[in-house]
């Protein structure tokens, strides 16, 4: 299954999604086709038809604005940092990807709802545990809203990504009942003097893949000529639709036919909100490239790897807290840890650096 030359990307392909929904197999066979030939040509997607009300979302908005709009005391009884679970605030300066310079930008990381008594939990597992809440009128309530129908949305994507792949519909369910899935509510503040510049630095993500929306421009994703282009918010209808890009995971399974497309925010002056959702596997699943892809895989470029460990094994080489506790030994990189370049085109371009 040798992937065919494709033209270098320079826009993102749109799906619309609504018939992954219907009860006729051909038409979500149809629709899996679509978002399989934009995995593999581009690795971004725009993606319409969700059903995804616009009511939640505005709900998502208002509460990330009420929390970023408190005083920065407030928001650090809340750091990330104290956390059990890798969950909480973010504050600026806090994440450095692959240009070390620090990000412009704060955050608030929640995740999968994980019971106490969770065996994950029991065991310590990395990235599993309680979410820290503020106490802080409506806000909870419409994030977790959020977060339970846009994770039913990603089990439905990955669903249509079964099917491309020939695989059953139900494929990967059994993979995902408790998975270390971050939804993170970014804000970008307004900055006057902002120049038109690279942000966030370029990197993949490195679950299977993300739900994304955003409220402004910044998204630059890299094409394999190495140009970077735009993904600016994109509407059909008066909806907002989701950006659906590949993670590292994923890539994986397939051996490099779905790119883990490297993507970045550039500086722009508008205060920008951004919404994630990563959606991965459970903690343990072991990745490695599915039966049909084998022959054409490099064993060196995609050897077994547990999804929970590379989610940590990044986040360890990204979050300054954690690299500080990698660097006194508190805790160590998990043995076989990739760098944050080893993936998708960013791989290419970092060897050829």
């Amino acid at each position: 299954m040798e992937k065919s030359k494709v033209p270098v990307f320079t826009s993102i392909p749109v799906v619309n999604i609504a018939d992954l929904f219907d009860k006729q197999l051909e038409k979500r066979c149809a629709v899996a086709e679509q978002l399989a030939q934009a995995a593999r040509d581009v690795g971004f997607i725009y993606l319409t038809g969700h059903g995804i009300s616009a009511e939640l979302i505005a709900g998502l908005r208002n509460a990330a604005k009420r929390f970023f709009a408190q005083d920065m005391a407030a928001k650090m009884d809340y750091y990330i940092g104290s956390s059990k679970s890798h969950k909480g605030y973010v504050p600026e300066g806090e994440e450095i990807y692959g240009t070390g310079k620090p990000d412009r930008k704060e955050a608030f990381d929640v995740g999968f709802q994980a019971p106490d008594d969770h065996p994950l939990v029991q065991a310590g597992t990395p990235l599993i545990g309680a979410n820290q809440w503020p106490e802080l009128e409506h806000f909870k309530q419409p994030i977790l809203e959020y977060y339970a129908q846009v994770f039913a949305l990603g089990r439905r994507v990955f669903s249509g990504f079964a099917l491309a792949l020939g695989l059953d519909e139900d494929y990967f369910d059994a993979m995902v009942t408790c998975p270390p899935s971050k939804l993170r509510l970014i804000h970008y503040p307004f900055d006057a003097e902002a120049e038109d510049a690279p942000g966030i630095g370029a990197h993949t993500d490195y679950e299977c893949f993300t739900l994304l929306l955003a409220d402004q421009a910044g998204l630059e994703v890299l094409n394999e000529a190495g140009e970077w282009i735009d993904a600016p918010p994109y509407l059909e209808d008066g909806e907002e639709a989701f950006v659906v890009n590949v993670g590292d995971m994923l890539e994986v399974l397939t051996a490099g036919q779905f790119v883990a497309t490297a993507h970045r925010v550039r500086k722009v002056s508008q205060e920008r909100y951004s919404f994630p959702l990563f959606f991965a596997c459970d903690y343990h699943t072991l990745i490695r490239p599915l039966a049909d892809f084998q022959q054409q895989a490099d064993p060196q470029d995609y050897p077994e790897i547990s999804i929970g460990e590379h989610m940590y094994s990044q986040a360890l080489q990204t979050y300054r807290y954690l690299r500080e506790r990698v660097a006194n030994g508190a805790v160590s990189l998990p043995e076989g840890a990739r760098d944050v370049a080893s993936f998708g085109h960013l791989k290419k371009h970092s060897e050829s650096a």
